[in-house]
Parts: C-alpha cells; structure tokens; sequence
C-alpha cells in the first residue's frame, strides 16, 4: 500500500518536469531557427539547456525524497 502511495505522489513532479522540458525544448527550437540564424543564436539557448538540466536534477532527488519517506518537508518547520 505504501509503494502505492508513493507512486501518486511522484505523478505531479514528473508531469511539471515533463512540461517545463517541453517548453524549455520548444522554446530554445523557436531560437536556434530563427529567420536569420547565425552562430551566436546558440548562446541564447545555453541558458535553456542549463535550465533543463537543473530541472532534471530537482527531479531526480524529489523522487529520492519521496522515495525515503521526506515527502513532507515543510512538517520539519
């Protein structure tokens, strides 16, 4: 039952994850095939890929957090 319980909990940070990396990917697209695209339009997207790559991190341990039983955080203060 409790494996169960975990796996809601894991829903909603999966499918904000899922969103914002779609939107960080559509977005740095919209930037690289701009109407005149030139090599310094990909420094425009570093930012994006930086981002997205901060969000899978946050990701990877709020599961470990759920995962361990931390899914309350805000109890602690």
């Amino acid at each position: 039952m409790k494996h169960d319980d975990h796996k809601k909990k894991m829903v909603a940070p999966v499918v904000i994850a899922l969103i914002f990396l779609i939107y960080l990917v559509v977005y740095a697209a919209v930037i690289m095939t701009a109407a005149t695209w030139n090599p310094f339009m990909s420094f425009f997207a570093l930012p994006l890929i930086g981002l997205g790559v901060g969000m899978v991190y946050v990701l990877i341990e709020r599961i470990k957090e759920i995962r361990s039983g931390e899914e309350d955080d805000l109890s602690n203060y």
